[in-house]
């Protein structure tokens, strides 16, 4: 099963990509999952679980890509299981309250501590400043900072984009960064693959 799986993965049609949203509660990690499936606002609340949508994105102008996503609750009870959700995952979403600079050290930690995880090693990171509509949030830089993405490690491909989630504003252009960094760490670890 395994070789028709690759098989079939190469065949642009057959492409799937495994996503988890992170983020801490009240981010916006579900209206953006929402955002993408609809393409319009939906009303959602707190996350207890997690929600599994499988999301036809287009991308570009002829692209469609499906995206398995899963959008884990962010309430401090339910991170220690994160990581169970980013096992063999292709990308993470990790979204920010751009507006809650007093919640950004701790969205600062979480984020590095997901991120350095062995089992997530290397995994494209899209970090999603939401909110950025609201006329005190944060801008990139002062995230970048902030969030100390740049600590990331050289292994660790990561775009901030900024986005809100409400009208949708940069969500497919970050998830088109997101499947181009996906496709950049296939294709390195093939050729990894190739040269033992």
């Amino acid at each position: 099963m395994g070789e028709q799986r690759s098989i079939l993965s190469t065949i642009p049609g057959f492409q799937s990509f495994h996503i988890a949203i992170l983020g801490l509660d009240s981010a916006g990690k579900t209206t953006v999952l929402y955002r993408l499936q609809f393409n319009e606002f939906v009303n959602t609340v707190p996350t207890k679980g997690f929600n599994a949508e499988k999301v036809k994105v287009s991308l570009g102008s002829h692209k469609t890509v499906t995206f398995h996503f899963w959008d884990v609750g962010g309430q401090e009870k339910l991170r220690p299981l994160w990581k169970s959700y980013t096992r063999c995952t292709d990308g993470i979403i990790f979204v920010v309250d751009s507006v809650d600079a007093e919640r950004m050290e701790e969205a600062k930690t979480e984020l590095h501590k997901i991120a350095k995880t062995s089992e997530n090693q290397g995994v494209p990171l899209l970090v999603v400043a939401n909110k950025q509509d609201l006329r005190h949030s944060l801008g990139l830089d002062q995230l970048e900072k902030l969030l100390a993405l740049k600590e990331l490690g050289p292994a660790t491909q990561w775009h901030l984009q900024p986005a809100c989630a409400i009208i949708g504003d940069g969500l497919r252009d970050g998830v088109e960064r997101l499947h181009e960094m996906i496709l950049k760490r296939r294709k390195m670890l093939r050729q990894q693959k190739k040269k033992r």
